[in-house]
């Protein structure tokens, strides 16, 4: 059995992209990962959100997508009803990790309900209240972050009508808690994070490439299956189907390229296209999302017109002005409008609409724009930024093409990293457009 340490060496040092860890020490990072959450990380989301109690309630095939999150490695679900309780215990800085279940919760929580003893897991976990006298009691309920309204209405009135009246003016919505369990990243994570971003661009640069693309035979849709057949093969999942689009100087610029039900399909791909993907693929509970672009050469080219690198270095400038833009605790709609602001006084025509990324895809925190909300995303947009939060940097900006009597769009989307020291794209991002054949140098490479 590899120990963390080696596990995580090779994630960040030893391991290219095609090298996935086999399924028996994906499971033991991910344990070891959770145990680490557990103890070192929810202590202080608890207390930063003022919760000493709180309660996670799931059945099997229904989960809560908080709890979700929390499941052993070896558990691909919950098991019958589920309930975790955490109890928070400031003075004594402790942190209990109580499962009443039949079973223990993987190893990290273990069981509190002896069935033997007590029959009714309702009457069990008041027990485990009772005995703790929490001040504050989170259930995960929420009205505009779905990821963190996980408590259905059979288990929330059956909850309701065993807890003691003494107890339910206690009882509040974890939002806060849970947003912050979602979209915190640890650096254990981080570590895992650069490689999934780097096995994510790995992926785009084959599929963008004369190993896949044959001009004037290969279209977009063909790419597409490429990539989730290639996913497959490597052992790992996609959170979304993969979309490939072309920009020419034939075509019309068009809502298509937000519209995903709109978006046309089995276009052969042809020399002197401008391609586009979005992409992502989920590794270790982790998630990427990923737009790039790929020039496909004409035969008397050896590098893309010169009007589409200098496109591309607008759609650069643009995430430029937008990241300078983050500042921690101010929300995400503020940070849209004074970076559309910016990027408009530079005579730049951005849009903006960037999400948290992690143990989701479209995760909870604050969101920074929606494609058709460029004015701001009520509720979700006011949250304020945090600390130790990964999202994914998208965007795009519209850029006039003379030379193609057109408008086209520079979409871009990377995965960047706020903390303590400021804004870092997790594994780089795209500054040179891809090409169709490669174009190699004087060595061949």
């Amino acid at each position: 059995m590899k120990s963390l340490y080696i596990i995580f060496f090779c994630l960040a040092f030893g391991l290219n992209a095609q090298q996935i860890l086999p399924e028996r020490e994906r499971a033991e990072a991910v344990d070891n990962i959770l145990k680490d959450r557990f103890n070192n990380l929810l202590p202080k989301l608890m207390d930063d959100t003022d919760f000493d109690m709180w309660i996670l309630i799931s059945r099997e095939y229904n989960e809560d997508p908080v709890l979700k999150t929390m499941l052993p490695a070896t558990w691909l679900n919950a098991r019958r009803r589920t309930i975790l309780v955490f109890y928070r215990n400031k003075e004594k800085n402790t942190i209990e990790k109580l499962a009443v279940a039949r079973y223990n919760f993987g190893e990290n929580i273990i069981s509190a309900w002896d069935k033997d003893k007590e029959p009714n897991q309702w009457k069990r976990l008041i027990e485990i209240i009772e005995e703790r006298n929490p001040k504050t009691i989170g259930l995960n309920y929420s009205e505009s972050f779905n990821i963190c309204d996980g408590i259905v209405k059979t288990d929330y009135e059956t909850f309701m009508n065993n807890l003691p009246d003494n107890y339910k003016p206690r009882i509040k919505s974890a939002e806060k808690l849970a947003i912050s369990w979602i979209e915190t990243r640890t650096e254990l994570e981080m570590i895992i994070y650069n490689q999934l971003v780097d096995i994510t661009h790995n992926i785009i640069e084959e599929a963008f490439s004369e190993k896949v693309i044959t001009p004037g035979i290969t279209t977009t849709t063909d790419v597409e299956w490429w990539m989730r057949d290639k996913v497959t093969a490597l052992g790992l999942e996609t959170w979304f189907h993969p979309t490939v689009d072309v920009q020419r100087t034939a075509e019309k610029l068009g809502n298509h390229l937000y519209a995903f039900s709109n978006r046309p399909e089995d276009m052969i791909i042809l020399p002197g296209d401008l391609l586009h993907c979005d992409f992502g693929i989920t590794y270790l509970r982790l998630n990427t999302d990923c737009q790039e672009l790929a020039y496909v050469l004409k035969p008397n080219e050896s590098a893309p017109p010169k009007f589409l690198q200098e496109a591309l270095k607008d759609g650069n400038r643009v995430q430029d002005i937008f990241t300078d833009n983050f500042k921690t605790g101010n929300t995400g709609n503020a940070i849209l409008a004074e970076s559309l602001s910016k990027g408009k006084a530079e005579g730049l025509r951005p849009a903006i609409y960037t999400h948290p990324l992690g143990t989701y895809g479209h995760s909870s925190g604050t969101t920074l724009g929606m494609w058709d909300s460029q004015g701001g995303v009520p509720v979700n947009g006011d949250y304020p930024l945090q600390e130790n939060t990964v999202y994914a940097i998208e965007l795009n900006t519209t850029v006039t093409i003379p030379e193609w009597k057109r408008d086209i769009r520079i979409m871009l989307e990377e995965a960047g990293f706020w903390g303590e020291n400021g804004f870092r794209y997790v594994n780089g991002r795209q500054t040179k457009l891809l090409t169709i054949p490669r174009v190699k140098d004087h060595q061949g490479n």
